[in-house]
């Protein structure tokens, strides 16, 4: 997925929520926090889980399955048991659509 990809309008996603789409087979959930948009891969690092429903704490989100914690804006792991980050996701505004592109295979 080398292309910016239209995700939601950016008036429709509002502050301290999120949206799970699928790009090119990829989950990615791209969240509104502190103003600010950040995207993830939806995929725990520990065992390979969904993670966006997971509970949030300011900018952590904390898997719903085993407990480990992650840094939203960076992907970095708080707590295990994971102990590899998740990866992350370019997102801008343009034309007033939230994109993102997955730069990991360009």
């Amino acid at each position: 997925m080398s292309d910016w990809i239209n995700v939601i309008a950016d008036s429709a996603l509002a502050e301290g929520e999120h949206i799970v789409v699928d790009i090119d087979g990829v989950a990615a959930a791209v969240f509104r926090l502190d103003g600010s948009l950040y995207a993830i891969e939806d995929v725990c690092t520990h065992d390979g889980a969904e993670i966006a429903s997971g509970q949030r704490e300011g900018g952590e989100i904390i898997c719903p399955r085993h407990g480990a914690r992650f840094c939203l804006k960076t992907g970095k792991v708080l707590r295990g048991p994971a102990y590899e980050d998740l990866p992350c996701l370019s997102v801008q505004v343009d034309n007033g659509m939230i994109q993102i592109k997955d730069e990991r295979w360009d």
